[in-house]
């Protein structure tokens, strides 16, 4: 029976107890921030409120789902994410798929993927960017959001080195019984890579719903602005012609803001807590090449 060293059980308590601590620093924040959304106006405006409230109400998050603007941001990132999601991670896994096989099979698979890597290091810039998004006629719509980040290099070398320790034995064995490569594809390897696909799907999420800048360049109406965008103008920006004033006049600032951010940040962490059991798996084998 293997038994643990001193040394090692020492080295295990601490990488706990620092992970711990990490931990509690990164949820702190948003738990204070919590509080301040149930805390009454005095209390939330002078900073008394830390990690309890103080003088308990619902009513800043009865004035945040009064606020239209505020729903119809949050409708358009729910849109957002929902199809950039699929859309990416479609376009993402076939490549990936095609780019697995070695160069007998897809000889032009060495430039695709050397064009790929010098995406990662060079682009166009916002300007060129932007004339791209206006000449097509995009601008304020909700594939201006998607398009131009559809296809990640990063995540798509992730996929691909995943798809390559897929055993060559299952595809050879399709093929014989008639399958093409769609079916192959569909049928063996994304039941196959679940794990990566879950990993993937979670970055795509998360870099959707949190993605402002491109709102706000691209969004030139306050109803098609994203979740992220409409927080960063009245939040950074301090812009609050985006906010119905006559409903929140009787309500600190302070809580209403908290609010919204809590509630923006909640679909991802509730995200996370499903799909996370496939994150280090996913990470781990589509990282390494074997």
């Amino acid at each position: 029976m293997y038994h643990k060293t001193l040394s090692y059980r020492i080295f295990s308590v601490f990488n706990n107890v620092l992970l711990i601590i990490i931990s509690i620093l990164c949820l702190l924040p948003l738990f204070h921030l919590l509080m301040v959304s149930f805390s009454s106006n005095a209390p939330a405006n002078a900073g008394l409120v830390t990690f309890w409230p103080i003088g308990f109400t619902l009513e800043a998050y009865e004035k945040t789902f009064n606020n239209d603007q505020f729903l119809t941001s949050l409708g358009v990132s729910i849109k957002r994410t929902i199809l950039g999601t699929a859309l990416g991670m479609f376009v993402n896994a076939i490549a990936a798929y095609a780019l697995s096989k070695d160069a007998r099979v897809f000889r032009a698979r060495t430039g695709y993927l050397w064009y790929l890597v010098i995406t990662m290091l060079f682009n166009g810039g916002l300007i060129p960017n932007y004339i791209l998004i206006y000449k097509l006629g995009l601008m304020n719509t909700m594939m201006a959001l998607i398009l131009p980040g559809m296809v990640t290099v990063y995540n798509l070398i992730l996929l691909l080195n995943f798809f390559r320790n897929v055993p060559k034995d299952l595809e050879e064995a399709a093929f014989i019984d008639g399958a093409g490569h769609f079916r192959t594809f569909f049928m063996i390897y994304l039941p196959i890579s679940l794990p990566a696909i879950a990993t993937i799907a979670l970055f795509t999420m998360v870099g959707h719903w949190n993605a402002y800048f491109d709102g706000l360049i691209y969004m030139k109406d306050a109803e098609h602005l994203p979740l992220a965008s409409f927080m960063q103008t009245i939040i950074v920006q301090a812009d609050m012609s985006k906010i119905d004033l006559s409903a929140v006049a009787n309500q600190s600032q302070r809580t209403i803001r908290a609010s919204q951010i809590f509630i923006g940040a909640l679909p991802v962490l509730m995200v996370y807590v499903f799909l996370q059991r496939f994150f280090v798996k996913g990470i781990s084998i589509g990282a390494v090449k074997e």
